[in-house]
């Protein structure tokens, strides 16, 4: 009888997600987080992908490394409004800040000062989407 493998709670996932988002957008590396809270790299690998849970006091060492509050890394999480079945179309817009793309475009938008250009910006991928 072959042994399935342990699926990772969608909560840990999602909070590891977080974590990993947040540190990309700081430009920190896995082992500068990792030596900030005294633990390897290794260690912080599994908690993005949630192959570990993070405790309560780990939670709040990394917000505090990371410069935010630990609701931060439940903001949006999977059953916080539709329970833990999560559409695909929520996951991805969960997922995208993460990833290089989104990391470059949060990044981007976020260095543009004036109010108007941004609205503009906003307004021209909405346009791009199709949600005019």
């Amino acid at each position: 009888m072959p042994t399935q493998k342990k699926q990772p709670n969608p909560i840990d996932v999602y909070v590891g997600s977080r974590i990993r988002m947040r540190r990309n957008m700081l430009g920190m590396s896995q082992e500068k987080l990792g030596e900030s809270l005294g633990i390897t790299f290794q260690q912080i690998q599994k908690y993005e992908k949630g192959t570990n849970r993070v405790g309560a006091s780990r939670l709040q060492a990394i917000a505090s490394v990371l410069e935010v509050s630990p609701s931060f890394f439940f903001d949006g999480s999977p059953g916080a409004e539709q329970g833990f079945a999560e559409d695909s179309q929520a996951s991805y817009v969960a997922s995208f800040p993460a990833s290089p793309e989104g990391l470059q475009l949060n990044r981007a938008f976020a260095r543009i000062q004036d109010p108007k250009i941004r609205r503009k910006v906003v307004d021209l991928v909405r346009a791009l989407a199709g949600d005019e």
